[in-house]
C-alpha cells in the first residue's frame, strides 16, 4: 500500500524552518572555529597521498562539539617516541552556513562539501583537528533533508606543511613546529628580511638548455645581532630544477628576499647537529640534539666487542 498522497514530509516551508532552527541552535550552543581547507601541491597518484600541501585560507564558522564530556580517543599515551596526545572530536556544521562562509569562496568548483584532510582550529582549547571522515546522513533525512555535516576529527599532527592563512595564531603553528635551519647573514640595509617572506639563493647558473638551480625557504624568525648582521631561521626548504635534496650553502651567492628584493650573504649555517658547548648555538628543544649527544657519549662502546664498529672512525 502506497503512502497517503495527502501527507508529505518534504514541505519546503517546514524544511526551511527546521534548517533555520538547526542553524540558530548551532549559533547558541556551538563554538566559533576556523575551517581551513587543504591545498594539495603534489599528490602521490600511486598511494593516493599528498606529498606536499599548504593551507592558505581560514574561515570562521560556528560548530557544535558533539562531545560534552571532553575529547574522545585513546587520550594521552607514553611511547618510546615520547608523549602522544590522541584526542578525537566530532564537529557539527550546518550545510547552509558552510556553503555561505566556505563553499562560496572556494576556488575549486568541484568541492561542494567539507573534505577529509581539511583542518579545524578550535580556539577554545587552542587545538588543531584534522577531518578523518565527513558524515552527511546524520540525522538521517529529517523532513526528507540533510541540514548538517558531522565531521569526525582527530588531533592534527604537523608534518612540515605551509600555513599562510593570515590568522596569526594559526600561522604560528608552522613557526613553532617546522624543521628550521638557522643562518648567520651579513646584511646591508637596516630594513631587511621580514618574517613570512621567501628567501632564495642561486646555486648554479643556467647553462644552455640546463636551467638554473636555486634553493628557497620561508623566514620564520629574525634575530638582529647588529646593524649589519642577523641570524634568521628558515623552514620549508626546497630546491628548484634539481632532482636531489639541496640546502643553503656558504658562498658569495646572495640570499634574496621576495618582498623587497633585499639581499644578504650567508656566513654560517647551523643545524641540529651543532651543540652549545661554546654557546655558539643553543640546543634545539624539539630535536633534543644536545641532550642526546651527551647521553650517547656515556653509552657508546669503544671496546673491540662493539658489534657496530669503532665510533671514532670517520666514514
Amino acid at each position: 500500500m502506497s503512502r497517503n498522497v495527502y501527507f508529505s514530509q518534504a514541505v519546503k516551508s517546514e524544511q526551511h524552518l527546521y534548517e533555520d532552527l538547526v542553524i540558530e541552535s548551532l549559533k547558541i550552543y556551538g563554538q566559533e572555529v576556523y575551517y581551513i581547507p587543504r591545498n594539495i601541491v603534489n599528490r602521490d597518484t600511486i598511494m593516493n597521498e599528498d606529498i606536499a600541501s599548504n593551507f592558505e585560507d581560514a574561515y570562521m564558522i560556528e560548530a557544535y562539539i558533539e562531545n560534552p564530556d571532553g575529547f574522545e580517543g585513546t587520550g594521552d599515551l607514553y611511547s618510546k617516541f615520547g608523549l602522544e596526545i590522541r584526542d578525537e572530536a566530532n564537529f557539527i556544521l550546518a550545510r547552509k552556513t558552510w556553503d555561505r562562509l566556505v563553499g562560496l569562496w572556494n576556488n575549486d568548483i568541484t568541492v561542494t562539501s567539507p573534505q577529509e584532510g581539511d583542518l579545524i582550529y578550535l580556539p577554545l582549547s587552542n587545538s588543531m583537528f584534522e577531518i578523518n571522515m565527513v558524515e552527511h546522513e546524520q540525522p538521517f533525512y529529517q523532513l526528507s533533508q540533510l541540514p548538517v555535516y558531522k565531521l569526525q576529527c582527530s588531533l592534527f599532527e604537523y608534518n612540515d606543511e605551509n600555513f599562510e592563512t593570515g590568522v596569526e595564531v594559526i600561522d604560528r603553528l608552522e613557526q613553532q613546529n617546522a624543521y628550521q635551519v638557522s643562518l648567520d647573514v651579513d646584511i646591508t640595509n637596516a630594513q631587511h628580511f621580514v618574517v613570512g617572506e621567501t628567501v632564495t639563493q642561486l646555486l648554479a647558473a643556467a647553462v644552455g638548455d640546463t636551467p638554473a638551480i636555486s634553493v628557497y625557504g620561508t623566514v620564520q624568525n629574525i634575530d638582529r645581532t647588529s646593524d649589519t648582521r642577523a641570524t634568521i631561521s628558515v623552514s620549508n626548504i626546497g630546491a628548484l630544477n634539481s632532482d636531489i635534496a639541496r640546502g643553503f650553502v656558504v658562498t658569495n651567492n646572495a640570499l634574496v628576499g621576495s618582498e623587497n628584493g633585499y639581499t644578504g650573504t650567508i656566513i654560517n649555517i647551523y643545524d641540529v647537529g651543532d651543540n652549545d658547548t661554546n654557546n655558539v648555538f643553543p640546543s634545539d628543544s624539539n630535536a633534543q640534539n644536545v641532550s642526546i649527544e651527551f647521553e650517547a657519549d656515556s653509552i657508546l662502546d669503544f671496546s673491540e666487542n662493539n658489534p657496530f664498529g669503532d665510533p671514532s672512525e670517520n666514514y
